[in-house]
């Protein structure tokens, strides 16, 4: 196992389908920076269905010590560039985040990155559901945008065609 660190899109949309949990027997640590921990709770304030880290004594809250001023520039939002300031001092971590530019340009920075359908996918590896499909949908009510393609692709990576 090792290290990862969140993004607020992949604990929220893991919150809101019940399986937040997975991600403490999936990883060693569990990281998110103090602006994941900020758009939460403004989450919360705002009324939405969203997790508190502070209640999983596996989450760790862990701040970059830099922040690369270019991104500051780009059409992201602090948790994301929190999260991805912090992968990059800590390149043996995973990443974990969902915004589709937020990963091209994680991955063009040579970080390791997985979304929140691969978690869904690692847990049914690791045994901790026999299935995901049920989980897809859910994911897709709770409002992540999943395209019919990546639907098929992650249902026949997962083995349920």
């Amino acid at each position: 196992m090792c290290k990862v660190i969140s993004n607020t899109s992949p604990l929220l949309y893991l919150h809101r389908i019940g399986s937040l949990q997975w991600l403490e027997h999936l990883f060693d640590e569990v990281w998110v920076p103090e602006a994941v921990v900020s758009e939460l709770r403004e989450g919360k304030t705002r009324g939405y269905n969203v997790p508190a880290p502070e209640s999983y004594p596996w989450i760790t809250v862990k701040n970059p010590s830099y922040m690369p001023s270019e991104w500051l520039a780009v059409d992201l939002g602090p948790g994301e560039i929190a999260a991805m300031s912090l992968a990059l001092e800590q390149p043996e971590c995973i990443l974990l985040i969902d915004d589709a530019l937020a990963r091209r340009i994680a991955h063009a920075a040579g970080l390791t990155v997985w979304g929140t359908l691969r978690v869904l996918l690692e847990s049914k590896k690791q045994g901790l559901t026999g299935e995901i499909r049920s989980y897809v949908i859910h994911l897709e009510a709770a409002g992540l945008w999943i395209s019919d393609e990546i639907t098929k692709r992650i249902l026949n990576l997962a083995g349920e065609k």
